[in-house]
């Protein structure tokens, strides 16, 4: 579906503001996940699956600051496929996918998030795979696109990120003209999210930003 300049400007801003949120959100996990690997003295975190786990991801990290793109997805199709259960698989596939989409392969990025969203054990990627989901889907404004999007709208949010899950749903109103209905959607997130000092200052302006394209009053 063709979009309108207005729109466009607005997708751009989506764009903008998950480059932002999603370095902050995956820096804190990933700090909250080793601090516990740190301190856990039993389980699975101790034997030698985590650990050559651990060095697949540290592989991958390696590849990916250097722009080996095809090493970067190997490492990371190879973590999914050995390491499956580990919280290195998850963290591996959601920079993957941030890897082909940058290249262009859409296609191959949504496989990566949708990959989490199905197997991601922690409800901080889970949430984070799915969030990002819906947007590259609402990005891509075709008819299936908009209805995967609407059925992993409809699935309850993760707890914590129900604003945001809200915001996400007045996206694709909005995306389709509906502007009620995204006003609406937007108000609600904005009485949850306005309120969560945990998020970044970025989230209550970007919202702030959609509210007013709708004619919504943000307090």
């Amino acid at each position: 579906m063709p979009l309108d300049l207005e729109e466009q400007e607005q997708l751009d801003q989506f764009k903008a503001f998950w480059q932002k949120y999603r370095n902050l959100i995956t820096g804190v996990l990933t700090v909250a996940l080793f601090a516990f690997a740190a301190y856990n003295t039993y389980g699975w975190w101790q034997n030698s699956q985590a650990l050559e786990a651990s060095k697949l991801y540290e592989t991958m990290i390696s590849a990916a600051a250097k722009g080996d793109q095809e090493q970067t997805l190997r490492a990371t199709n190879d973590l999914q496929k050995d390491f499956a259960r580990t919280p290195y698989a998850a963290m591996s596939s959601l920079i993957a996918a941030r890897v082909a989409a940058d290249a262009g392969d859409n296609a191959k990025a949504l496989d990566y998030l949708r990959w989490v969203a199905k197997n991601a054990s922690n409800d901080g990627y889970l949430a984070l795979a799915k969030l990002r989901l819906v947007t590259q889907l609402i990005e891509q404004g075709g008819e299936k696109d908009f209805a995967e999007a609407d059925q992993i709208l409809k699935e309850k949010p993760v707890a914590g990120f129900e604003a945001l899950w809200l915001e996400r749903r007045g996206d694709w109103y909005l995306v389709q003209k509906k502007n009620a209905e995204a006003k609406k959607s937007y108000e609600d997130a904005w009485k949850i999210l306005n309120q969560a000092k945990e998020f970044p200052e970025e989230a209550r302006r970007l919202l702030k930003v959609k509210l007013d394209a709708v004619g919504g009053v943000a307090q």
